[in-house]
């Protein structure tokens, strides 16, 4: 196991995802819309310092709840989703209008729990978001509240940025909360509640401390944050609680306010590679000298160094590469179907197009997505 060591603020953070809880953005009189400018001079910066940032941010079901003059409190799911509605295109356009005067471009993506857990939809929102980021966009995710229902939501956006966070291979994700990490007990109602600045394991005994949310906008509790954390830190990706209320929360951070930081015990990318090594093999994909010298570089899977192919597989499952021997070389997540992978099986990338009659990728097995 490496060794754990505490993340200083923001320190040497390739990719941030940063989630942005319905309290901070919106108040009983709507947007908050200087917060939400400082939040963007913040995310200029570090786009500025080569940081990759997603924002996963709440906020469109209370926004849309003020325009449709819904009342305070839980609504039915159909209303929830008309609120949505509503309040997703005003969402999108703030973020737009804060990030624009700094020259960086937005993108919204609307995700739902079924999205994630299907790995063919999985594989798409991940390369959507790898090409939104790099060409210099910073996406905003939200959970896609009109057309999801109770049964393939998330419910809350402290999980949906965790599981973004290890899909697209995040160093660190920060949660923006009305709290500025987790206590011993509800520091609201306990005077005795202790801070607690670093956790390295999240214990039967941290996950007691947990309580119920404090905010009348936001959903998420400590329960849910440390659930997020879990998934974050499994996947090699440090997370912070910490509070955003105040104008420019990420510089805050940065300059070392108090946070409590769940700590990772390997990077992103290798956490991602156990993942896939740990997978059972939906079929095989055997391939030439060639191609296992490549795969030694560091290099892609491509069509031309596969000589036969073998089981039923679809987009995105894995399957076990061999070796001209029949050694196992090790796992990936295939990005074609078995019928596909045998029609271009051989063949250079630039003929994908003529084999099967549609623009395909140009990788059978990207490298990120295969663990040798």
């Amino acid at each position: 196991m490496a060794t754990l060591s505490a993340p200083k603020g923001l320190e040497g953070t390739h990719r941030l995802v940063v989630k942005i809880g319905s309290a901070l953005l919106v108040d009983r009189q709507g947007l908050r819309a200087d917060w939400l400018r400082s939040l963007a001079e913040d995310v200029a910066g570090l786009r500025a310092a080569g940081v990759d940032v997603v924002l996963v941010s709440s906020g469109s079901i209370a926004l849309g709840r003020r325009v449709l003059d819904l009342p305070d409190g839980p609504l039915p799911l159909e209303q929830s989703q008309a609120a949505a509605a509503v309040g997703q295109i005003r969402l999108a356009r703030a973020y737009e209008e804060a990030l624009a005067p700094h020259g960086v471009k937005t993108a919204q993506v609307l995700v739902t729990l079924e999205d994630i857990e299907d790995r063919r939809r999985y594989l798409n929102s991940r390369a959507t978001v790898e090409t939104l980021l790099s060409l210099g966009v910073v996406p905003i995710v939200n959970e896609n509240d009109t057309v999801a229902t109770d049964e393939i939501r998330y419910g809350d956006n402290d999980r949906l940025a965790a599981q973004i966070a290890v899909t697209i291979g995040a160093d660190r994700l920060v949660l923006l909360s009305d709290v500025d990490g987790l206590y011993t007990a509800n520091p609201q109602t306990d005077p005795d509640a202790r801070h607690i600045p670093q956790i390295e394991t999240i214990t039967p005994e941290i996950e007691a401390m947990a309580g119920d949310p404090v905010s009348g906008v936001s959903k998420g509790g400590m329960k849910t944050k440390l659930m997020a954390a879990k998934a974050a830190v499994a996947g090699g990706c440090a997370m912070a609680i910490t509070q955003g209320a105040g104008l420019h929360p990420l510089r805050a951070l940065a300059e070392g306010a108090r946070a409590s930081w769940f700590l990772a015990d390997a990077d992103p990318r290798l956490a991602r590679k156990r993942w896939i090594a740990a997978m059972k093999p939906r079929g095989t994909v055997s391939i030439d000298a060639g191609a296992v010298a490549a795969l030694g570089r560091g290099k892609s899977l491509l069509p031309a160094g596969v000589v036969r192919v073998s089981g039923t597989f679809g987009r995105g499952e894995p399957v076990s590469i061999l070796d001209p021997s029949g050694n196992v070389l090790g796992r990936g997540l295939v990005r074609y179907t078995a019928a596909e992978a045998r029609v271009i099986a051989g063949h250079r990338s630039a003929e994908i197009e003529t084999l099967l009659g549609y623009p395909g990728r140009a990788a059978l097995i990207h490298r990120d997505d295969m663990a040798i």
